[in-house]
């Protein structure tokens, strides 16, 4: 082995943003507006004859919003055994065309991305949608090109949660 280990100290601001919403129904939105992966449909498409541009409108086509769901964990069902009534699902929302932008600058970008994602009630039954602002993530590879995707993906996020109904563009376009 060669080289030694880096260490990168990086500041990471998690938004936490509330929703006026009930918790049902702002994640039945959120789930519609950013549907799940579908492997399948890339499974179909024929490796030796397709390329990165069929990928793309693929994945255009499947995220109305510009992200995809990756992973659902319901962590409320286990947390309830422990006494902890209020509900909260975490998510990987992402897109890998976008991810691709980065990736090919530096292939530890993946530690970020898809981005982690939490829906959940407070005590008080208040509902909040909560996300690491994704260019503080990604300003942490001190690499221009990824930077700017970072910030696109903020105004990204921005623009979903928009069209949910939950205004965070004064937070998320800072």
């Amino acid at each position: 082995m060669t080289g030694r280990a880096h260490v990168v100290a990086h500041e990471v601001q998690r938004l936490e943003i509330p929703v006026d919403l009930s918790y049902d129904e702002f994640r039945d939105r959120y789930e519609q507006a950013v549907p799940a992966f579908d492997l399948q449909r890339f499974a179909d498409l024929d490796p030796s004859r397709i390329d990165w541009a069929t990928v793309q409108a693929t994945t255009d086509t499947a995220a109305p919003h510009g992200f995809l769901l990756y992973l659902r964990a319901e962590v409320d069902l286990i947390m309830r055994i422990a006494g902890h009534p209020e509900r909260c699902t975490s998510y990987l929302m992402g897109n890998h065309t976008i991810a691709e932008r980065m990736y090919r600058h530096d292939h530890a970008v993946m530690l970020y991305a898809p981005l982690r994602t939490q829906i959940h009630e407070d005590r008080e039954g208040a509902v909040w949608f909560t996300i690491d602002r994704p260019s503080t993530r990604f300003a942490s590879f001190d690499d221009p090109r990824i930077t700017e995707v970072g910030v696109e993906l903020d105004h990204k996020v921005a623009d979903l949660l928009g069209a949910l109904g939950v205004d965070a563009s004064a937070v998320l376009r800072s």
